[in-house]
């Protein structure tokens, strides 16, 4: 068994995202909370969208790899971007980081008047799941 993502017939063909997930019963689900663009002190690491991007994805990175995973078991994506950020910059700082195995995973994304952060301009959460041997 393996986990597949899928863009069936009937539906927008996108090189960004996937429609459908299918995780088989074997598999472990990870999921991780949201993420900025902080350091380990809580510091927003610049007041610039792609490298809070940048960090907020390694910190998924580093949450992920806690529990034996990595950003290619990630299936779904959950991306806030603040209204006021530059999304192209947000977003194509880190496009090509969520891909699995050239793969594109599930991405839902909504632009917000704030996050919890003062200051953070983009938040994500993850899905993931491995096969464990």
């Amino acid at each position: 068994m393996e986990i597949t993502l899928a863009q069936p017939a009937g539906l927008v063909v996108s090189p960004a995202f996937s429609h459908v997930a299918v995780i088989p019963p074997q598999a472990t689900t990870i999921l991780i909370g949201g993420q900025n663009g902080v350091d380990e002190t809580g510091t927003l690491v610049s007041t610039d969208a792609a490298e809070q991007s940048l960090r907020a994805v390694q910190n998924a990175r580093t949450a992920l790899e806690s529990a034996g995973a990595g950003l290619d078991d990630v299936v779904s994506w959950t991306i806030y971007i603040h209204q006021d950020a530059d999304l192209r910059a947000a977003y194509g700082a880190v496009a090509s980081m969520l891909a699995r195995d050239g793969v594109p995973p599930l991405v839902s994304a909504a632009l917000v008047a704030g996050l919890g952060v003062p200051g953070a301009l983009i938040e994500v959460s993850a899905v993931a799941a491995v096969i464990r041997e």
